[in-house]
């Protein structure tokens, strides 16, 4: 029996953890005495053992059994026994969370190879058999683009090349079937580094727009045209059903998922289950009554920090003049998740596209939205500009990026909080900003924007130029004369703009918090490029 993919740690409790893996074909996959049978996706097959009884603030080493054979550890592996690190009260006040996103997967050619340069995650799982493992990470955030379907590599484009017989109104330079999305995720994953790292840090994902195509979702005009496409209907049902497989079945914890409609039914299904899978896509990418019928989002709590992940791409709400980052629904959840009662030290907002940019960028942002929703000919080119240059980040959802202040001020002044942290990627340089928000008491949390992009991936210089100026006080200086209500909130950044492959990680002890970015100087071996104190505790 082969496994073809994983093991993958995902959500872990103080007594549970859920393990993903990708089988040959059907079978009964166990750890620590934990069975489950695999489901099957359009001729693929998964599963997701819900392990429980575990040890609390624990280190718990495991192996993988397909049909009662031992899968992993793979024979002669380098790397260390995978383990499930157990929440508990003993190290409930420390925390080390590595994030970051935009992954593009190792090219096969040394000339692309070397544009795209080292990848942060893999020299750091390389590194971590060389430290004690007490430094490991207590979780791994992706923070979007984990694969990039709009965007492919040579072997990716080889492996689609015979499709066109079969499928001639298919693109060839983009991915569109299941079946070629699961080569994707398999190109991500199979990496030595990548597949051991994964499979013994526990794991949380949202996606961003090139896990499904560049500027998803950006505006109901651009939903409007991609939909004209004869293949698309067939592309988002594929990158949904992937996403919810892949990804977002492994954030939800065995409760959540004992909870969960959508799972009972496939889990109990007989037979493939992509009929289920497309209309659950159907579902998620439809609006209805200003609400999507699927929630990404979701909430973590690692000790006492809790992470509530927005999902900022499939929850827009663009149909009826809307134009709003997520539904009032779901962004009622949100807020409900960030101020519930509990012990907790320090909030973090994951979400994958940035809510303080650039002043420069923020404001051109806002001034676009207002621009695109004119009539006529300069709403026609203020959306044509919001395509052409990505303007669809939070501050481009101008409502939504004042209700998110409001949350994040309400956080911050009301609940004992040391910090509110916003973790973020997509926009190819990484930075802190601390926020001064109006109207907050002595003694309130510190509030920061942390982005850590790109974790491997290329930025041209261009691009670098126009980073460096919209971080200015005279580009700044300019585009506030473009909005006619400029934000109350300020921020500015802690230190420079950091370009190139970068990894992050947020130190919690107690109610002290820092921020480390390192960026790889070899396979195996990162330097730091910058460390800022979030909280003094």
């Amino acid at each position: 029996m082969t496994l073809l993919l994983g093991p993958v740690l995902r959500h872990v409790g103080e007594t549970t953890a859920t393990i993903w893996v990708q089988t040959a074909a059907p079978a009964q996959v166990e750890v620590l005495g934990c069975t489950t049978g695999t489901f099957e996706v359009a001729g693929h097959h998964y599963a997701l053992v819900a392990v429980t009884g575990l040890e609390p603030d624990s280190r718990i080493p495991y192996t993988v059994r397909v049909d009662g054979e031992q899968v992993w550890p793979l024979p002669h592996s380098p790397f260390p026994e995978s383990v499930i690190p157990t929440r508990g009260p003993r190290t409930a006040g420390q925390a080390r969370i590595l994030f970051g996103s935009c992954r593009y997967v190792k090219p096969s050619d040394r000339r692309q190879a070397a544009l795209y340069g080292l990848d942060a995650l893999d020299a750091y799982a390389a590194r971590m058999p060389s430290v004690p493992t007490a430094t490991w990470p207590t979780a791994l955030l992706l923070l979007g683009d984990q694969v990039y379907a709009d965007e492919l590599t040579p072997q990716t484009r080889r492996r689609i090349a015979g499709r066109r017989d079969a499928h001639p109104g298919w693109p060839d330079d983009e991915i569109v079937g299941y079946e070629e999305y699961v080569g994707l995720y398999r190109d991500a994953w199979l990496d030595p580094e990548i597949r051991w790292v994964l499979s013994t840090v526990p794991t949380a994902m949202i996606f961003d727009d090139h896990d499904v195509r560049d500027d998803w979702n950006t505006s109901a005009a651009w939903r409007a045209e991609v939909s004209e496409l004869p293949w698309w209907r067939e592309r988002i049902r594929s990158a949904l059903a992937s996403y919810w497989v892949h990804q977002h079945l492994g954030n939800l914890s065995p409760a959540e998922l004992d909870a969960d409609p959508d799972w009972q039914r496939v889990r109990t299904h007989e037979g493939d289950t992509w009929p289920l899978l497309s209309e659950l896509a159907d579902r998620a990418d439809a609006e209805v009554d200003g609400s999507k019928g699927l929630r990404f989002s979701f909430r973590w709590d690692i000790g006492r920090s809790r992470l509530v992940m927005i999902d900022s791409r499939n929850s827009r709400i663009l149909d009826g003049g809307e134009h709003l980052m997520l539904g009032d629904r779901e962004f009622g959840w949100v807020e409900e998740q960030a101020t519930a009662p509990g012990e907790v030290d320090h909030l973090l907002l994951g979400t994958s596209v940035p809510w303080l940019m650039a002043p420069a960028l923020g404001d051109l942002e806002s001034w676009n939205e207002a621009t695109a929703a004119r009539p006529g000919w300069r709403g026609r080119l203020g959306e044509k500009l919001r395509q052409a240059a990505d303007l669809e980040h939070w501050p481009a959802f101008r409502a939504s990026f004042d209700r998110l202040g409001m949350l994040v001020a309400k956080a911050a002044s009301g609940s004992g909080l040391a910090s509110v942290s916003v973790l973020s990627g997509d926009v190819h340089h990484s930075y802190a900003a601390r926020a001064a928000l109006p109207g907050l008491p002595a003694g309130a949390a510190r509030v920061h924007q942390l982005v850590c992009s790109p974790v491997h991936n290329h930025v041209p210089p261009a691009i670098r130029v126009v980073f460096r100026l919209a971080w200015s006080r005279a580009a700044t200086a300019l585009t506030r004369q473009l909005t006619s209500s400029p934000p109350d909130l300020r921020w500015s950044r802690l230190g420079p703009v950091l370009f190139g492959n970068h990894i992050a990680t947020l130190l919690v002890d107690g109610r002290r918090a820092e921020v480390v970015f390192e960026k790889p100087r070899s396979a195996a071996v990162l330097d730091e490029q910058a460390r800022f104190t979030l909280s003094e505790g």
